[in-house]
């Protein structure tokens, strides 16, 4: 049954990575970079349970933070072309010699 699961977990990040190769927009692959994050979090739940190897959640729980944490700044960068965001361009702009500085 198990066995089963982790197959088809297999079959999903076959096509997951399909996606993220295809595309068609950026936005497209992005997710499909994120399911293949989750679900080889779920693969990686999967095998430490088949194998009777707790440790393997920790992995997984620390796997997951490093996706979402990818995921958000991938799409910040893509948005905004920095990571700093919107308002990053407009704090350094050059100052002139009547700016006051408060």
């Amino acid at each position: 049954m198990i066995t089963t699961g982790c197959l088809l977990v297999l079959m999903t990040l076959a096509l997951a990575l399909l996606r993220a190769v295809r595309g068609p927009t950026v936005y497209d692959r992005i997710v499909a970079v994120n399911a293949f994050g989750t679900m080889t979090v779920l693969l990686l739940v999967l095998l430490g349970f088949l194998t009777d190897r707790p440790e393997f959640q920790d992995i997984a729980l620390l796997y997951a933070l490093i996706n979402f944490a990818g995921t958000i700044a991938v799409l910040k960068f893509v948005k905004y072309s920095n990571l700093a965001g919107p308002s990053a361009a407009a704090d350094h702009r050059p100052r002139s010699e009547g700016d006051r500085i408060s």
